[in-house]
């Protein structure tokens, strides 16, 4: 199939840092380490997690010499660092820029707050991440790549528990001098946050957790803390909240809420914290744009998804994700078109009021696995979600003088939750309620800690079609690279079953029962009158062939 023509895009990249001397992956660039999961293309902006990983956690040492009291007490064990076991796929990070150097804490600018990096009680919360760990082969799925270490930034919540960004989990950082085993809580893929935890009584004994804050305001002051690229010690740099709004995650492929701030975040920023003026917490470093014509913007992930993981998983002792509602939609700014699909204007009562105008976001697809398509049908119009309703445009209003997409009320709710939704159908107002679920995808961003599925069958290797394993097979580029067939699959397709896969002929091994079948790489497999495959293991098995090996 022809590729796409090249051309220039700013890249959202996952800050992490890569362990100095370590082995670079196959295929990977070794400037850059492996990349957290690619996005979608720019052209498609979804409106909806493996390799063994060992973690550490390094909290930074007491400095000589009496200091001033403070808000919390000051730890009286030694430093320390933590290691954590993980089974994950693994994709992330980037090409980084030459970095300047960061020394110690500064004087926050504009109004910032003045913090002392080596002598403040919540710095003692920040804490380095190191990991080593491997990663699946999906070109090759019965083999994994070669293992590699990394190090991330992260910091001590509540609960003997610790932070940081759910790609710093697979990427590469430096070593440290003592360490503590942990164990991986949960992983949050959409979110790209990660909990750790850690046994050993020493890590813990004098720790304070870090208080959470409420989301700041524009134009707040912003302090991130953490281990980036440029030295082994803490790093402090400074700035204001520029924007929030729902934006996408480069790693999880998703869009949340996220905030901009104009604060350095580098390679190796990411999962620190980032404190506003009164030491609270305010959101996570997760990554920063790199464009020639952007300077200094970064993102952290705000409290409200921080706190949406974290409950997620106290409720249900695992990860289950964040829900969405299943539908594609359109905005209803032109008149012509509310009119032809029946949307009121304006119109007086009899008391001489003007009713408002009918508004909302037109239905243009519902996902055939989604409990809203019980009750949603395409052209219908969506007009309130819980009671809040929705402008021709998608948002809802946010805070004062602010409005955001109404997507954000929907990634607020829990999976298996239900929702509320007013809806215009053929010119008729109806109130329905839902059960959200997590999306399902026919070709996966992540396969959450799962190794790939495959087959061989006659020395033909089958295997399903995720995000990692397009760009195994055709690099960091391969939203330029693969085949137009399955890009259009991965981007606008839709699962008709939770189980339906997209299966492909990955590869030929040489025999004589194969003879005349090499050039039939990556052609999707039928399990009907031009269907998609349900599964790997059902589409072989019902066709009755011996199998010589499965992952499923």
């Amino acid at each position: 199939m022809g590729k796409a023509p090249p051309r220039k895009k700013a890249k959202v990249e996952a800050t992490a840092e890569d362990e100095q001397g370590a082995p670079t992956p196959r295929g990977e660039d070794a400037s850059s380490g492996p990349d957290a999961d690619t996005p979608a293309p720019a052209s498609a902006r979804p409106r909806r997690g493996g390799g063994a990983a060992a973690a550490a956690a390094e909290q930074p040492p007491p400095p000589p010499g009496d200091q001033p009291a403070r808000r919390h007490h000051r730890r009286q064990g030694g430093a320390g660092t933590t290691s954590a076991q993980q089974e994950a796929e693994g994709v992330s990070g980037g090409k980084q820029a030459p970095l300047q150097p960061i020394g110690q804490a500064f004087p926050g600018r504009r109004g910032g707050p003045n913090y002392a990096a080596d002598s403040d009680s919540i710095m003692e919360a920040v804490v380095k991440v190191f990991c080593i760990h491997t990663e699946p082969n999906f070109s090759l799925p019965w083999q994994r790549k070669r293992q590699y270490s990394s190090s991330s930034s992260g910091f001590i919540i509540q609960g003997r528990r610790i932070l940081t960004n759910a790609h710093c989990v697979k990427v590469k950082r430096r070593g440290s001098d003592k360490k503590f085993v942990a164990s991986v809580l949960a992983v949050g893929t959409e979110c790209d946050i990660a909990m750790l935890t850690v046994e050993d009584e020493e890590f813990w004994r004098g720790a304070e957790p870090v208080e959470f804050g409420d989301l700041p305001s524009l134009q707040a002051a912003v302090t991130v803390v953490g281990y980036p690229i440029g030295g082994d010690t803490m790093s402090v740099t400074s700035g204001v909240v520029s924007r929030i709004e729902v934006t996408s995650y480069v790693h999880g492929a998703a869009e949340l809420l996220g905030i901009q701030i104009d604060a350095a975040i580098n390679s190796g920023n990411s999962g620190g914290p980032a404190f506003d003026a009164a030491g609270r917490c305010v959101g996570i470093a997760f990554q920063s744009l790199k464009h020639e014509d952007a300077e200094n913007i970064g993102y952290i992930i705000p409290v409200p998804v921080i706190q949406h993981f974290i409950t997620d998983y106290e409720r249900n002792g695992a990860y289950t994700g964040f829900p969405c509602l299943g539908t594609e939609w359109q905005r209803m700014e032109n008149p012509d078109l509310r009119k032809a699909l029946l949307m009121k204007a304006r119109s007086p009562t009899h008391m001489g009021l003007l009713l408002p105008d009918m508004k909302g976001v037109l239905v243009r697809r519902v996902d055939p696995t989604a409990p809203v398509s019980k009750v949603l049908r395409q052209f219908d119009i969506l007009m309130a979600f819980d009671g809040v309703a929705i402008a021709n445009d998608g948002t809802v209003p946010f805070r004062s003088g602010e409005r955001i997409s109404f997507s954000y009320l929907v990634s607020q709710k829990y999976t298996n939750e239900s929702a509320t939704l007013k809806v215009l159908q053929g010119g008729k107002e109806r109130t329905v309620t839902v059960n959200l679920q997590a999306p399902v995808r026919l070709i996966p961003f992540h396969i959450k800690g799962k190794p790939p599925s495959y087959f061989i069958v006659a020395g033909l290797v089958f295997t399903a079609v995720s995000v990692p394993y397009l760009k195994s097979e055709y690099g960091k580029e391969f939203d330029y690279e693969a085949p137009v067939r399955l890009l259009d699959k991965m981007l606008h397709a839709q699962a008709e079953r939770p189980d339906q896969q997209v299966v492909v002929l990955s590869q030929v091994l040489a025999a004589e029962t194969n003879i005349g079948y090499e050039d039939m790489l990556n052609t999707s497999v039928s399990a009907g009158a031009g269907t998609y495959a349900r599964s790997v293991t059902i589409s072989l098995r019902a066709a009755g062939y011996p199998l010589v090996k499965s992952s499923a």
